[in-house]
């Protein structure tokens, strides 16, 4: 009878679920650098503001629509203008596109804001952020895999740069880092 080789099947399986899981263990780990530093940056939105001076025109205490739409040509956001409000010595601008201008009444010193997905990591977020049901169950199997890969890999090399020689020290490193953190930082 022929020896089982569970080394060759845990190579084969190992590059499969590889190839299979490429994308997703891409999204994840793009997504998951991003999300680690919220606290340094918006990973889904980018935000640009511009500051400026227009002159306004005579009796902007109350502006109409048609005073607001001469003060926006001067900053050339007038064809995107949705509607205004006057709040507290300023004027608030909504544009088209999430865009938003705020003029100073008294001065015309004013800055406009615009808001805009970050294209592929916002779509990369979104999916980290499990967005559905069946995105879920897709996150569990890959979880489950990347655990697959993780076993899998231990065991797919022998010798001395195997579990039992190298790849032991290697693992152990491993597994001491997050150990280590826990230790100092979990309460």
């Amino acid at each position: 009878m022929k020896k089982f080789k569970w080394r060759k099947w845990l190579r084969i399986l190992h590059r499969d679920a590889g190839y299979i899981f490429f994308a997703a263990t891409v999204v994840y780990s793009v997504s998951g650098i991003a999300i680690n530093h919220l606290s340094d940056w918006d990973p889904n939105y980018a935000i640009t503001t511009k500051d400026f001076k227009v002159n306004l025109p005579p009796d902007f205490s109350n502006p109409s629509e048609e005073a607001v739409l001469t003060v926006l040509k001067q900053v050339g956001e007038a064809q995107n203008y949705k509607k205004h409000y006057v709040r507290q010595g300023a004027v608030k601008v909504f544009l088209k596109g999430n865009g938003n201008v705020i003029i100073d009444r008294q001065t015309g010193e004013g800055y406009l804001e615009r808001v805009e997905r970050r294209a592929i990591l916002h779509a990369f977020n979104y999916l980290h952020y499990n967005p559905g049901r069946w995105w879920t169950w897709f996150s569990d199997i890959f979880s489950f895999a990347l655990f697959f890969m993780a076993v899998s890999g231990l065991f797919m090399i022998k010798g001395k740069k195997g579990i039992t020689g190298r790849g032991a020290w290697m693992t152990a490193l491993g597994i001491v880092v997050p150990i280590l953190y826990l230790v100092l930082y979990y309460s």
